[in-house]
Formats: structure tokens, C-alpha cells, sequence
């Protein structure tokens, strides 16, 4: 058991890179997390961690160390919950990587957290491609469609992106009614955080003519942040319409150019395997049922006022 515990210290440690931060998740101190570390480096006859004053990062050793730990932890945990929680209750450590769509997800979240008071969330909000076997994931959120065979996937949701503004800045700028207008507005865009490039709105292609090329009036890397600047009149965006269903609704926002949106799916992935965990399973099936109920229902609440 000295051995099993010494894996799961020195997995903690890896991944919050702080004997303090691990300490307090273990609730242990750092100190004893420092000793676990260096019994555990003695034994193995390597070391796991360069250390600083300020900092700790994996050696090459601690780093093929570190994937072969997870796996070995991700296995006694499965055969613990195959024998003793086949037909239980879910329970234990679930991470979850997320897309930074915190408007859609917390609330949800919110009601699994409260459903289930046995499982502990570790929610890791990034719009980059995690891997999610190599880095000890559960389940991650994405859109678009899976391309990794070694997950399995459903699909718990569709939205549309829309292009929208206030109305103010509307009366101020004037309305596009064509793709070509957008070149005389402020743009809002979004870019991707995995490879620098600005996201494409879905504008018709122009025969014979190179692409619009629309100005970056503001770059952002979320959605609160362009969503708040189009609320204030700052000019057009590019939006999900889950996080603006209440503005149209209510007027704050309208959109421009309606036939330029475009459709994209949310899926929920997890490690292949015959018997997911309990835990894994109550959040796609949690996920699968609630994701996108209470956009819906909001929006036809709207609709009866």
C-alpha cells in the first residue's frame, strides 16, 4: 500500500506542480508530500521532479513515469468500482476538461454536484486539444465531431452561431445586408487558442474573388468578453446562441444577417472501455439529458411573455 500511495502523492504533485498545492488536495502537508516524493525517488533509483525555489517540473524520467502512474491508478480504481460499485452509487474523482462555455456548464454542473454529493468534480476549463488518456482525464466536452479512436463519444447537444449587435450600434453604423458591409464594421472576432488563427464567419463563398478580409476591430479568446462588448454597442459578433438566448429574446441583441450562422454539435468523450466507471456514466447520461434543457426551456419561457 506504501507504493500505492506513493503513485497517487506523486500524481498529485505532477499535476498541481507545487508540493503545497498537493498537500492541501491530499490534506497532508507539504512537507510529508516532500518526503513521499523523496522515498519514492530513492526506491526507484531516479529523480521524478527538477526543484527550485520556485517552481517543480518532471524530469524526462518523472514524465514516462507520470503517464505509466495514471494508467496503474485509472486500473485499481476501475477494478475497485467493477467489484464493489457495479450497480452502486457513483463516487470518487471525476476530470472533467471543459470548453470555456461556463455560462452552459456551470449551471448544469452545479445540479450534478448536488446529485451526486459522492463525486468530487476537477473541472479544467481550456478551449485547447487535451489528450485525454496521456493527461488523466475522465470525460472531456468539445465541439465538432470526434476523431480519436481510442474514445468513446455521444453527442448531448446542437447550437448555432449567429452574428449579432446591439441595437444601438446598429442605429449608430447602420444595418449590413450583405457579407461585403461587414468590411465598413467594427468585428468582434474569436481566436483559437491551439493555433493563433481568428475563426472564420461563415460568409458565402465569392466566385472569382479572394475572401472577405473583415477587420479585427477586437481578438478575444472567449465568449464572456464578446458578448459583453456587443451588449455595449461595440460593434458585430460571432456568437453561440446559447450564451445570447435571453438577449434576442429580450431585445438586447439582434441578429444581422441571418443567413450567415452556422450549426456545430457538443460531445462528451471518455477512454474506451466495455464497463465505464459509475461516475463516467452518470455525467454522459447527465450531460445528455440536462446540456441543452435548460437553454430550451428558457427560451420558450421567453417566448409565453
Amino acid at each position: 500500500m506504501d507504493s500505492l500511495t506513493g503513485f497517487t502523492v506523486f500524481v498529485t504533485v505532477a499535476e498541481a506542480r507545487s508540493f503545497v498545492a498537493a498537500g492541501r488536495a491530499l490534506g497532508v502537508s507539504a512537507s510529508a508530500v516532500g518526503k513521499s516524493i523523496a522515498r519514492l525517488e530513492d526506491k526507484l533509483g531516479v529523480r521524478l521532479f527538477h526543484r527550485s525555489t520556485r517552481s517543480i517540473t518532471l524530469t524526462a524520467e518523472g514524465t514516462l513515469f507520470l503517464e505509466r502512474s495514471r494508467r496503474i491508478l485509472a486500473e485499481i480504481e476501475a477494478a475497485e468500482q467493477e467489484l464493489s460499485q457495479a450497480a452502486g452509487a457513483p463516487q470518487g474523482r471525476l476530470r472533467v476538461s471543459l470548453p470555456l462555455v461556463s455560462t452552459l456548464v456551470l449551471p448544469v454542473l452545479s445540479e450534478f454536484m448536488r446529485r451526486h454529493p459522492a463525486v468530487q468534480l476537477d473541472l479544467d476549463f481550456t478551449d485547447r486539444m487535451v489528450d485525454v488518456i496521456d493527461e488523466g482525464f475522465d470525460a472531456v466536452v468539445r465541439t465538432g465531431q470526434p476523431t480519436d479512436s481510442r474514445l468513446s463519444a455521444r453527442q448531448v447537444g446542437t447550437f448555432r452561431q449567429v452574428l449579432v449587435a446591439a441595437p444601438d450600434y446598429l442605429a449608430r453604423c447602420g444595418t449590413p445586408h450583405a457579407p461585403a458591409d461587414l468590411l465598413d464594421h467594427t468585428c468582434l472576432h474569436f481566436r483559437f487558442p491551439h493555433n493563433g488563427k481568428l475563426e472564420a464567419w461563415p460568409l458565402p463563398e465569392r466566385d472569382g474573388q479572394v475572401p472577405l478580409q473583415l477587420p479585427a476591430s477586437m481578438v478575444c479568446n472567449n465568449i464572456e468578453t464578446r458578448v459583453c462588448f456587443a451588449l455595449l454597442g461595440r460593434g458585430i459578433a460571432f456568437l453561440p446562441d446559447f450564451s445570447i438566448h435571453n438577449m434576442l429574446a429580450d431585445g438586447r441583441l439582434v441578429q444581422v444577417l441571418p443567413g450567415c450562422e452556422r450549426s456545430s454539435t457538443f460531445h462528451v468523450l471518455w477512454p474506451a472501455s466495455r464497463q465505464p466507471s459509475p461516475k463516467v456514466r452518470a455525467l454522459v447520461d447527465f450531460l445528455s439529458e440536462h446540456l441543452f434543457g435548460a437553454v430550451a426551456m428558457g427560451c420558450q419561457q421567453k417566448q409565453k411573455q
